[in-house]
């Protein structure tokens, strides 16, 4: 289940649009008219990007009389964020081991010479 939700969520942080908008939610919520002002696309392209986000649950839509409130659910990110910290450990230790075999094959050419 989570590989799923990584999917979904990999695949609406692909998108440039749908990463500024979750920077500028980083910042507090905001309306979609907010969120679209930056933007040279359309109010409904604009409403499909965070149709995305809210289906990768990286943001919550409210209604606040007129108008629609986008918040972000940090969770999501939180969930990327724990599974690259696990491949990260790997790639240091992978990295730390042939940083041990190197040295060791330079002190071995050291002595040889």
């Amino acid at each position: 289940m989570v590989v799923d939700n990584l999917g979904t969520i990999f695949l609406a942080l692909s998108d440039p649009t749908r990463r500024a908008i979750i920077e500028r939610l980083s910042q507090g919520p905001a309306t979609v008219n907010e969120l679209a002002a930056p933007f040279d696309i359309s109010q409904q392209m604009i409403s499909k990007h965070i149709a995305y986000l809210i289906r990768a649950d990286i943001v919550v839509k409210t209604k606040r009389g007129r108008e629609s409130v986008c918040q972000l659910q940090p969770e999501a990110i939180k969930l990327v964020s724990d599974w690259t910290h696990e491949y990260r450990r790997f790639w240091d230790e992978s990295f730390d081991k042939l940083d041990a075999v190197l040295t060791q094959l330079k002190k071995t050419e050291a002595r040889d010479d």
